[in-house]
């Protein structure tokens, strides 16, 4: 990466229009940014069951985000304000963990069949922290399920810790599973410590 990201601190809770290359530089450094978060990517996201992935967001991954949407819709600096407002929320705020949840399933007949019977989903993932189990909270406002019960293929979630929970998450004290608890899709995974120690800069 370049210094103007790899210098932020792991801390880092809050993107700002100072922190936005421009589109020109951006382009230029588009490769070298993008691989350079591979490793960082990969780490953070786990995998739960057949299809249910989970990417852990935090301040690189968001910066990302907001410079690959100003080169798409090239919105110029009248669009910067509007990422900022959409994926800042998204920037863990050192209590609590972040995650895009995708259900991925390449077939898209399968795909509508399989996410019709998976309706209110996001509101059974929960974390497990040596047994006590932290129930996750979708970020979104807006219902993700529809009214024919088909939920969407994309959901953000929101783990938050207590000191304690952190702590143990942190020394590797406890087991720490990621797991989903529907009726039709009961999964669970057991964090690595190198996924761990990952995210465990997510808090401060």
């Amino acid at each position: 990466m370049t210094a103007k990201v790899e210098q932020m601190p792991e801390a880092q809770r809050k993107i700002t229009p100072a922190d936005i290359l421009s589109a020109g530089e951006y382009d230029q450094q588009r490769k070298a940014l993008k691989a350079n978060l591979i490793p960082v990517k990969k780490l953070r996201r786990i995998e739960v069951g057949p299809f249910a992935t989970f990417y852990f967001e935090n301040y690189a991954t968001m910066w990302l985000q907001v410079q690959e949407m100003l080169r798409i819709e090239k919105g110029g600096e009248e669009q910067i304000a509007g990422e900022l407002e959409a994926y800042n929320p998204l920037i863990p705020q050192g209590d609590e963990l972040i995650a895009t949840m995708m259900l991925e399933i390449e077939d898209a007949d399968r795909r509508n069949a399989v996410l019709l019977t998976l309706g209110g989903i996001e509101e059974n993932v929960f974390l497990e922290i040596g047994g006590e189990v932290i129930a996750a909270t979708p970020t979104e406002y807006d219902d993700r399920t529809t009214a024919d019960g088909k939920t969407s293929s994309v959901h953000w979630l929101r783990f938050k810790l207590t000191a304690d929970q952190i702590a143990r998450f942190r020394n590797g004290s406890a087991r720490v599973v990621l797991g989903l608890s529907h009726p039709n899709y009961g999964h669970m995974a057991v964090l690595t410590a190198e996924a761990r120690s990952a995210l465990a800069g997510d808090f401060s």
